[in-house]
């Protein structure tokens, strides 16, 4: 259902929170159908994307070890995703 969020089990070094928020944000926008935050809905989905990535902390940290690392690379590791992040927020 969302290709773009990649695997963050399995990664080294581990799944940073920012990560975390990032996949739960793409989530909650692939299912809330919601691209661009509003005054009216800013608050629920910034609640979901709290509960999100609450409950995908918590699923990371309790599921065993991967015998092997992901296979993609997640977004905010990508230098190029960087660069684009960095100018953006200039």
């Amino acid at each position: 259902m969302c290709r773009n969020i990649t695997t963050l089990r399995g990664l080294e070094p581990p799944a940073t929170a920012e990560e975390i928020e990032a996949a739960a944000r793409q989530y909650v926008r692939k299912v809330s159908g919601v691209q661009s935050v509003s005054d009216a809905t800013r608050d629920a989905f910034e609640a979901a994307v709290a509960e999100v990535a609450a409950v995908t902390t918590r699923l990371l940290a309790e599921l065993p070890a991967r015998r092997q690392p992901p296979t993609t690379v997640p977004p905010l590791r990508r230098p190029e995703v960087r660069a684009r992040i960095a100018a953006r927020n200039r």
